[in-house]
């Protein structure tokens, strides 16, 4: 019973922890964004300008909070770290360097890298990869289970950034898909909690058309849930979310790319 409590106890922290410390690092980037205000703000789908510092934020406070989670291996706080960072890091390289960028896909950013072009696309993709590959192998032991991990890890960011097309809804598909998770046992419930709590703290402004998460915070918190659904799965479960994360990037590039064709 005591374990029980300290379970509960140790991700209410780690949530609260993620939200107190993406709403610190929000106000800081609204008072002083880097490289300036215009470097960050966008205009959205309805034309409104918005600005990009939920993103950072959120990819700031999931990765505080998921390494100084309690009962996490040391080895389970790098991977943390590395993935929910490298996926932020490259989402925002994507976000200034890609701005005026109009193709959408994998392949069109493939396409490019093999005419000698790296796009922030090729950038963002092959970053994230790596990076999900190297968490992966920090969490399992097996060959292929760490390239089932990376694919999850990877393939949950890249899914959380599909979603991120109208106000609130990246976020609200963190709430939603996170919230389960901190019934598991283990670390996986540690780590659901983190990605949760960022999600939770900025939720309200970007339904109110103030903010966006932009590739850094929809990628870094997709990151997160990818570490969780690793955390918490055995070869089987990862086969399973691997194959329907690869399944849902194929159907998002062609969607994609019929969307920049219109």
């Amino acid at each position: 019973m005591r374990a029980t409590g300290s379970r509960a106890a140790g991700r209410i922290s780690a949530l609260l922890g993620a939200a107190g410390a993406t709403r610190a690092a929000y106000g800081a980037l609204r008072s002083r964004p880097p490289g300036g205000a215009v470097l960050w703000d966008r205009k959205n789908y309805a034309g409104r300008t918005v600005h990009l510092h939920a993103g950072l934020a959120t990819a700031a406070g999931t990765a505080l909070a998921a390494a100084t989670a309690p009962g996490l291996s040391a080895r389970t706080r790098g991977a943390a770290a590395l993935a929910v960072l490298a996926a932020g890091g490259c989402g925002a390289y994507d976000d200034v360097f890609g701005a005026g960028d109009t193709r959408r896909g994998f392949r069109a950013h493939l396409s490019a890298l093999r005419r000698g072009e790296v796009t922030s696309g090729a950038v963002k993709l092959f970053g994230i990869g790596v990076a999900g590959l190297a968490a992966g192998a920090l969490i399992e032991r097996r060959p292929v289970d760490k390239l089932l991990a990376g694919v999850v890890i990877a393939g949950s960011a890249h899914l959380v950034n599909l979603l991120d097309v109208r106000p609130g809804r990246a976020a609200g598909a963190v709430l939603a898909l996170g919230a389960p998770g901190l019934l598991r046992r283990g670390e996986a419930g540690t780590l659901s909690a983190p990605p949760l709590g960022a999600a939770a703290a900025i939720v309200r402004d970007d339904l109110a058309e103030r903010t966006m998460l932009g590739d850094a915070g929809a990628h870094a918190l997709g990151a997160a849930l990818g570490l969780a659904i690793v955390a918490g799965n055995g070869r089987a479960g990862l086969a399973a979310h691997a194959a329907g994360l690869v399944a849902a990037a194929a159907v998002g590039d062609r969607v994609g790319r019929a969307a920049a064709a219109l």
